[in-house]
Order: C-alpha cells, then sequence, then structure tokens
C-alpha cells in the first residue's frame, strides 16, 4: 500500500494526512473484497525496513494502527472478517500488541474474509524464522532431510493461508519490497501508478479485471487455442 506520503505532498499536506487518508483505502479494499467473496486478503502494513523511518513518522503509523484497530474491530465482527497480524509482533508496542490479540480473539470466528495485516514483517525474516522453526522440529526427527516444501510453507508466518493469486502494488514501484518472498513464486503482479490513498472500489475492480485476462499455467504448457 504504496504512495501515503506522496499522496499527502502533492496537496501541501503532512505525510500524516496520507496515511489518515489511506486508512479509508484499507477500508474500501476490505469491504469490497468482502461483498466480491475474495477469502484471504492480506495487506502490507509495515515493513522490518519501515523502522528505518524518521521516529515521529513511525510513531504516527503506530497511533493510526492503534485507533484504527479501536475504531474498525466492531465492523470486521459484524462483516464476518476474521484478522490475523503476522510479523514481528514482539517489537510491537504493548497496547498495540494487547489490540491486536483482542481483535484476534474477537474475530477468530469469522469465516466470511480472512484478512491478514502484516506488521513488521519482512519476506526474509520469515523464511529464517520458518527454516529455524523446522530446525528445531527435525531434531530426532529424522533430521533435515524430512523438511520439504509443504513443511517449509507451513511454518511461515502465513501458513494459515493458500499462496496469493494476486499481488497489487500501489505508487508506481515495480518491485516487490521483502512481501511474501516465497508465496509470491506463482502469483500474478499488478503495478499501478495510482497511489494508495486514491486506491478506491473502482481500482480494485480494474485490478480483478486485469488478473481475470491472466493466462495462469503455473509451469504447464496451455491448452491448444487458448494462448493469450
Amino acid at each position: 500500500m504504496d504512495g501515503n506520503g506522496r499522496w499527502a505532498s502533492a496537496r501541501h499536506l503532512p505525510r500524516a494526512a496520507g496515511h489518515s487518508r489511506g486508512v479509508d483505502a484499507v477500508r474500501s479494499t476490505i469491504e469490497t473484497c468482502a461483498r466480491r467473496g475474495v477469502e484471504y486478503l492480506t495487506l502490507f502494513a509495515f515493513s522490518s525496513e519501515n523502522w528505518r523511518r524518521p521516529a515521529d513518522e513511525v510513531s504516527l503509523l503506530m497511533r493510526l494502527f492503534v485507533n484504527s484497530l479501536q475504531r474498525e474491530v466492531g465492523r470486521l465482527v459484524e462483516a464476518g472478517v476474521r484478522m490475523r497480524v503476522v510479523g514481528q509482533v514482539d517489537s510491537l508496542e504493548p497496547e498495540l500488541r494487547r489490540l491486536i490479540l483482542e481483535a484476534e480473539h474477537r474475530t477468530a470466528g469469522n469465516e466470511r474474509l480472512n484478512l491478514t495485516i502484516c506488521a513488521s514483517y519482512g519476506g526474509r525474516w520469515d523464511i529464517v524464522q520458518a527454516a529455524r522453526a523446522l530446525m528445531e522440529e527435525s531434531v530426532g526427527e529424522g533430521g533435515p532431510s524430512e523438511i520439504d516444501e509443504r513443511r517449509f510453507a507451513q511454518r511461515l508466518a502465513l501458513g494459515f493461508a493458500p499462496d496469493p493469486d494476486l499481488l497489487i502494488r500501489t505508487g508506481g514501484e515495480r518491485r516487490i519490497s521483502n512481501f511474501l518472498l516465497w508465496q509470491l513464486a506463482y502469483t500474478e503482479l499488478y503495478f499501478t501508478d495510482v497511489l494508495w490513498p486514491d486506491f478506491d472500489a473502482e481500482q480494485l475492480e480494474i485490478a480483478f479485471g486485469w488478473f481475470a485476462g491472466r493466462e495462469r499455467r503455473f509451469g504447464r504448457v496451455a491448452p491448444a487455442g487458448t494462448h493469450r
């Protein structure tokens, strides 16, 4: 979800205004995905690299996270959305961790949409922590030879979810920036110049339309007459 700061700068507003407007885009995306029958939605809210930003901006983002949880959890419960937060959650402040646990508990029984927030998350960290977990498990279980792709994927932070079908990156950048490095192996990558605060339901439908036109072969040869 990229472009909050540039959105604010273009309007001669403080960066905080862009982040606040970005929360509206998050709400719109969740509502549209729930309405369209999307089963899993993962939002890259705060990367492990984002800790390098100015301290006042990091503090603002954390406050926004706290305020959003306080305001939005009730809506998630009513909408049938289950929320999880994955990443290095221990690095977050205690009040935020408490609210995360409360939100996860309150939404645990929901099944309409599985919403995952990646906070203090990095794809390389995810792979390393999964490898460490498997190394610890392999002691006395036949050793590393018993580790395969299936078991490895189960130890990733999103081991409960299928690999993504579609990645959307806003803001004009053409890279994945350390997001779900293992899981994106066969994901369709959609890049748009639209800044995140302007990414509304209409823009999401455009991305869905683009995805619908893709031919997904997963390494196989397409049947005769189906080439695009």
